[in-house]
């Protein structure tokens, strides 16, 4: 599936002057960054608009958005002087640096910046405005039923079933859906379903859609009873007489002369809704709230011997902080507050030594929130000074303590995050599933990187991508686990910052699919934005 397209919309206001007689001719220049990549390469530019400080520019940037990449951006703006594309003739009127997550992720995806670069002059705003692109989210909901089909079976009546074909450009057909077989019936009402208007149609509402009503037999050898076609456009008009069709078998009507059909089929409704998607709950304000734990637990090893996977060397980051920064430079564009909880577990604790699985790293049990990705990784150096690793690895109390926040917010406003990063060996596991199978019914993920060279089947089993997790005969309601093992991405060297933006791909990879379930179950939608009156430029 392709990265959802996301169009952008450039304004800038009270923008220098930069002509004696009139007012600046301003040109945007869009830069964007490969991933893992330092250098800036031109994108595109907006047109250039006379005489104005304050431009509406009318030319779009159309971007793919990947959740779990940090696209970098830049803007230039030139006051263009003459039909020179070289901009180097031009005069430079500042610049704005952003990410992609940072614009979606502003309040009705709307960024305001200040332009800079320009050393002791205000070069004004620049407004830029996200807006998803609709490659057609809509979903048809549609009802059948048929009268008096043929029967086929020699003892008892048919066992019909209808499948659905779209066409092709070349004129050949493609399957798009196929009912459930109704058991012993010339008259089946089958039961409503759903299919995106894509599948149905590929956009075009009068291209022609195929329908073939079969008699099921167990043996695979299913009996054809008729076919009749249709279009998007003639079952739009939901349940009327348009919406009854003759199922006709060619080969019957050329044998027989009085042959007339071989039953009908009748559209009882008709629906279509749009499919919305994760940037509609974020555009509509729905906040990501990060978590951070930490495996402070004995068999990651002495934090003061390099071998430990905590050893804080003063020339590189830990793997623990490498994965931290990778995961967090990306989620806290979506996190209004820029607060982010970070608890520890497995360690003997100060003041009287307790082992404890959900200590606060900044040492305030009523405000464990750290300000920015900067603040959990300085809670972390300090707390690996003065807690003592121990064990065991308990997993369960650090999601419950998350999943007591989530349950506090069922309403789709927030959305919650727990990374957890743990050499992997853990001691809990029953308490552990048991915690993601009840916290698979709240707004939250857990997404688990892996550290260090162990075996992590335990965790290979808690993500449940090919067996649902469950917990005394409870399966979870949704996939909630992501598991990553960070080794696959520790290559040392130049490259290293790709591979880092490797494992944050990974490791974000399944939250927009993960918060869309969990709206959907719940049957929450998101709040729709207005979209912003275009601001007066001021006199």
């Amino acid at each position: 599936v392709p990265a959802t397209r996301v169009e952008l919309t450039v304004s800038c206001r009270q923008l220098l002057d930069r002509d004696t007689f009139s007012k600046s001719d301003p040109l945007c220049v869009l830069y964007t960054q490969r991933p893992g990549s330092h250098q800036w390469r031109e994108f595109g530019r907006t047109e250039v608009i006379d005489n104005s400080l304050n431009p509406d520019f009318l030319r779009k940037f159309v971007l793919d958005y990947c959740f779990e990449e940090r696209q970098n951006l830049r803007f230039d703006l030139y006051d263009v002087d003459s039909k020179s594309p070289d901009l180097s003739k031009h005069d430079f009127l500042g610049q704005a640096f952003c990410t992609l997550g940072e614009i979606v992720g502003s309040a009705g995806s709307r960024l305001e910046k200040p332009l800079t670069g320009i050393p002791g002059k205000k070069c004004g705003t620049i407004i830029l405005l996200a807006e998803e692109l609709g490659n057609c989210r809509d979903v048809a909901t549609l009802q059948f039923c048929a009268n008096k089909l043929d029967k086929k079976d020699f003892f008892g009546k048919s066992d019909p079933f209808m499948v659905f074909y779209r066409s092709n450009e070349d004129g050949t057909f493609t399957i798009c859906h196929k009912t459930e077989v109704v058991r012993n019936t010339l008259n089946p009402v089958w039961a409503a379903f759903a299919i995106p208007v894509r599948a149905l149609c590929n956009g075009d509402h009068d291209r022609a859609i195929k329908v073939e009503i079969y008699d099921w037999d167990r043996d695979g050898s299913h009996d054809f009873i008729g076919e009749f076609t249709t279009s998007y456009r003639e079952l739009a008009r939901g349940q009327s007489h348009f919406n009854v069709y003759e199922v006709v078998n060619p080969w019957k009507k050329m044998k027989k002369k009085k042959y007339l059909n071989s039953g009908t089929v009748t559209l009882l409704s008709f629906a279509v809704e749009a499919e919305h998607t994760f940037l509609d709950y974020i555009r509509g304000g729905t906040q990501l709230n990060f978590t951070v734990a930490i495996d402070f637990t004995a068999s990651n090893g002495n934090p003061s011997q390099p071998t430990s996977l905590h050893y804080l060397s003063p020339f590189q980051l830990n793997a623990y902080s490498l994965a931290l920064r990778a995961v967090g430079d990306i989620i806290q564009d979506y996190d209004s507050d820029k607060m982010f909880p970070a608890l520890g577990f497995g360690a003997k604790v100060p003041p009287d030594g307790r082992v404890s699985h959900e200590f606060p790293l900044n040492g305030d049990a009523s405000n464990p929130a750290c300000r920015g990705i900067a603040g959990v990784l300085e809670a972390y150096q300090r707390s690996l000074r003065r807690v003592q690793l121990y064990g065991p690895t308990n997993f369960a109390p650090v999601v419950n303590h998350v999943a007591r926040s989530a349950a506090t917010v069922l309403d789709g406003s927030q959305y919650f995050v727990l990374l957890i990063i743990t050499d992997g060996v853990i001691s809990d596991m029953a308490q552990t599933k048991e915690a993601i199978v009840n916290a698979a019914k709240l707004p939250m993920s857990i997404i688990i990187v892996g550290v260090g060279q162990a075996e992590f089947d335990a965790m290979v089993e808690l993500d449940g991508d090919d067996i649902r997790i469950s917990s005394r005969g409870k399966v979870a309601e949704r996939d909630i686990v992501q598991f990553v093992p960070f080794r696959d991405y520790m290559s040392g060297g130049p490259g290293a910052g790709l591979s880092m933006a490797g494992l944050a791909r990974e490791v974000l990879a399944e939250i927009p699919d993960q918060l869309l379930s969990y709206m959907k179950a719940r049957g929450i939608k998101p709040l729709s934005v207005s979209p912003m009156p275009s601001e007066t430029p001021p006199p």
